[in-house]
């Protein structure tokens, strides 16, 4: 019991440090964010039919929780291109002041995440991979009971990178030139 209230305590925490992190953006990251959360939404929309398009189309209908995990995908993979841009007061990100094997594996996560949402809400027999594997009749028995736990996965991955790089703008800042320079 001791280690679960250490967990929560610990993911409150690291929550309260991202929504530090979240306060401190600019309009340029909010615009951004934005920007990228539509272009993404669109492209993984049209893709996988959930916005009808003369281009792709579906042969098995979207489910309803479909909607929602696109939404949120594409809403987590904005704000977490957004975490990439850099201030105009912040110099150079190197070794010292980054660490780097965080921000490779939050990246990492956030592209995963973004490829495990395609697959969760793209039609089952219409992705060629599943196709290819599992045949018609594998896609529609395994592949598709499969999917919400993909989404699942898609929300935790991007999620998880987002919280990540949002604590690292209040936890571990990139020094600006007046602060270095006053040193």
């Amino acid at each position: 019991m001791r280690s679960f209230q250490l967990a929560v305590s610990s993911s409150r925490l690291a929550l309260e440090q991202a929504a530090d992190g979240l306060r401190t953006w600019t309009a340029r990251q909010v615009l951004t964010s934005a920007a990228v959360a539509l272009g993404f939404g669109l492209l993984l929309g049209v893709a996988t039919v959930l916005i009808p398009n003369p281009i792709f189309s579906r042969e098995i209908p979207p489910v309803w929780w479909n909607y929602p995990v696109w939404v949120a995908t594409s809403v987590f993979s904005g704000m977490l291109v957004a975490t990439y841009l850099v201030g105009p007061d912040v110099t150079g990100t190197g070794p010292d002041t980054v660490d780097d094997r965080m921000e490779r594996r939050s990246g990492r996560f956030g592209i995963a995440g973004s490829v495990l949402a395609w697959f969760a809400v793209g039609c089952p027999v219409c992705n060629k991979l599943a196709l290819l594997a599992l045949g018609y009749s594998g896609a529609i028995n395994w592949f598709a009971p499969a999917q919400p736990f993909l989404a699942f996965g898609a929300l935790i991955l991007t999620g998880t990178a987002l919280v990540w790089r949002l604590r690292g703008q209040t936890v571990c800042p990139v020094p600006s030139r007046a602060k270095e320079l006053a040193q």
